[in-house]
């Protein structure tokens, strides 16, 4: 009986939406007095990205024979959509603290998690027949790197705040910023781990 292929099409269509949200989440940490239009527009992906959720968990039931585990493609997908929920996140730390300003290495986070969502997108578009086990592996590494390359920026930026930022509610307001971001790269190094245990299993 044929299996259903329709979910590695909506992985890479979910992955597309992260990439996308990336990079409105550069563009608003880069010019907070776009602010407005920044986290609309990252709302506005999350919801699709929702949607895609939605779908591929609602064709999971109505599908008898799959491409991959159940689970698997349950946890994929949702792990997955903690990307763009925890982008929509930063987004709704800068409103209600009301951040006037961010840091560089606020930055260098966000930075990083689109490097982290470009390769989610890379590897999950090549998930259709998972033969080119080579590539994947190199790519999930690369992710694995940039998660670390992450915590150490994360470390840097919370050195410094401690030691320079006097003003206790800018401090605290940076804090939320840099865990949300680095917890981005975290996500996307779980959806990493996710997708080698699936090529590992399937070789």
């Amino acid at each position: 009986m044929p299996k259903e292929a329709r979910f590695f099409d909506m992985f890479v269509a979910h992955a597309d939406l992260c990439k996308q949200g990336s990079r409105e989440l550069v563009a608003l940490l880069a010019n907070l007095k776009d602010a407005d239009v920044r986290i609309k527009n990252i709302e506005t992906l999350e919801k699709k990205a929702d949607k895609i959720t939605h779908d591929t968990v609602d064709l999971l039931h109505k599908t008898f024979i799959t491409p991959l585990d159940r689970d698997q493609i349950h946890t994929l997908i949702t792990t997955m959509d903690d990307i763009l929920d925890l982008m929509e996140d930063v987004g709704q730390c800068i409103t209600l603290y009301d951040v006037r300003s961010v840091t560089p290495d606020a930055c260098a986070l966000a930075d990083i998690g689109v490097q982290c969502c470009d390769r989610i997108f890379m590897v999950v578009s090549l998930m259709h027949d998972l033969t080119d086990t080579e590539s994947i592996m190199k790519i999930c590494g690369e992710i694995d790197r940039l998660e670390s390359d992450a915590d150490r920026v994360m470390r840097r930026g919370m050195g410094r705040l401690f030691r320079d930022e006097a003003d206790t509610r800018q401090l605290i307001k940076m804090k939320a910023v840099y865990e949300t971001l680095e917890e981005i790269t975290d996500r996307c190094e779980d959806v990493a781990n996710l997708i080698e245990g699936i090529v590992l299993e399937n070789a």
